[in-house]
């Protein structure tokens, strides 16, 4: 299974993963989900050097050009309501994508464990498709985990894609055992722990709340 993690590679992804751990930063929400989105359109340029082209003949005002194009739109599928930015940087440069909507949640009990709960799915057929899961935290992998195998129901992708901002190594690790070997995991960076809550730590906070709002 291949594993690429971003901020190994020193580009000016590091600068937007920078911004949304910034604590001061994080205090404008406009420019944490523009943050969100613009790492989602250097995902979706990565992963578009995976997808399958040919030529295909263009005609210019000036002549005829030969130009290698992408004959492959993936399903770009996302968790509510946290992946809403992260997705949207990934449409941008797969505009002509099909797109699928999945929404998950912890649910806790009152010892504060929890289980991932599916409540729908919307979303097109998958099969023979290539799948680009996104989620901006891969915190323990459950959600990542449960939310690939729901769009199961939508068919069998010949190939899956996960995208996620942060990861800790527990749900790195998690994933990679419990989702198809070819799937192909896209991280911005991986930090070593996990809080009692299961939150990434150092990680950077509540990905939805800081989007979108706290909920009551």
């Amino acid at each position: 299974m291949e594993v690429h993690i971003l901020a190994k590679e020193h580009s000016v992804f590091n600068q937007f993963l920078a911004e949304i751990r910034d604590k001061q930063i994080q205090v404008d929400p406009l420019r944490f989900r523009r943050n969100l989105e613009r790492m989602g359109e250097v995902f979706a340029y990565e992963i578009s050097k995976t997808l399958r082209y040919e030529e295909k003949i263009v005609q210019t005002p000036l002549g005829e050009a030969l130009v290698n194009t992408n004959v492959e739109q993936p399903v770009l599928a996302t968790i509510l309501r946290a992946g809403l930015p992260l997705h949207q940087g990934l449409l941008s440069y797969f505009d002509h994508g099909r797109n699928a909507f999945i929404s998950a949640y912890r649910k806790h009990d009152e010892k504060g464990e929890f289980d991932i709960h599916i409540e729908y799915i919307a979303s097109p057929s998958i099969d023979d498709s290539t799948l680009i899961l996104s989620d901006p935290m891969l915190a323990t992998g459950q959600s990542m985990v449960l939310s690939y195998k729901a769009m199961l129901s939508k068919g069998q992708p010949e190939r899956t894609h996960i995208v996620a901002v942060l990861a800790s190594e527990e749900g790195l690790e998690y994933t990679k055992k419990n989702l198809p070997e070819n799937t192909i995991i896209w991280l911005g960076d991986v930090d070593k722990e996990l809080t009692s809550k299961a939150y990434i730590s150092p990680g950077l906070g509540d990905a939805g709340d800081l989007a979108f709002g706290e909920k009551s």
